[in-house]
C-alpha cells in the first residue's frame, strides 16, 4: 500500500482559498486513482474530488464544483487539493485517498491518510 500524509489545512475567513496536500510514500501513485473525501463535524465522510490515474478525467462533487480544483503531480508523487471561496460549510477534516479504480465511493478506495483540517470562518 501507498502512505499517504496530507497538509496544508488550516483558519481561513469565507471567501479566502486553501491549498492542500497529500504527499504519498512507498509506491508511486502513478498506478493509483486518487480521491478527496471531507467529514464535517458530527456527519459522514463524503466525497469531494476523483482524480484519474492519468490525470485526465475528473470528478466532483455538486458542492464544491467551480470552486474546487484536483490535480495530481506524478514527479513530486503528491496530489492537491486547491480550494477557492471557500464557505463556511467547506469546514471538516479532508482526507485523501488512493485506490485501484477512479470512483466517488469510499469504499473503492484503499490507503488513507491521517485528515488535514480545514476551518471556514463565517
Amino acid at each position: 500500500q501507498v502512505q499517504l500524509v496530507e497538509s496544508g489545512g488550516g483558519l481561513v475567513q469565507a471567501g479566502g482559498s486553501l491549498r492542500l496536500s497529500c504527499a504519498a510514500s512507498g509506491r508511486t501513485i502513478l498506478r493509483y486513482a486518487m480521491g478527496w473525501f471531507r467529514q464535517p463535524p458530527e456527519k459522514e465522510r463524503e466525497f469531494v474530488a476523483a482524480i484519474s490515474w492519468s490525470g485526465t478525467n475528473t470528478n466532483y462533487a455538486e458542492s464544491v464544483k467551480g470552486r474546487f480544483t484536483i490535480s495530481r503531480d506524478s514527479a513530486k508523487n503528491t496530489l492537491y487539493l486547491q480550494m477557492n471561496s471557500l464557505k463556511h460549510e467547506d469546514t471538516a477534516v479532508y482526507y485523501c485517498a488512493a485506490g485501484s479504480y477512479y470512483s466517488r465511493e469510499r469504499d473503492q478506495y484503499d490507503s488513507w491518510g491521517q485528515g488535514t483540517q480545514v476551518t471556514v470562518s463565517s
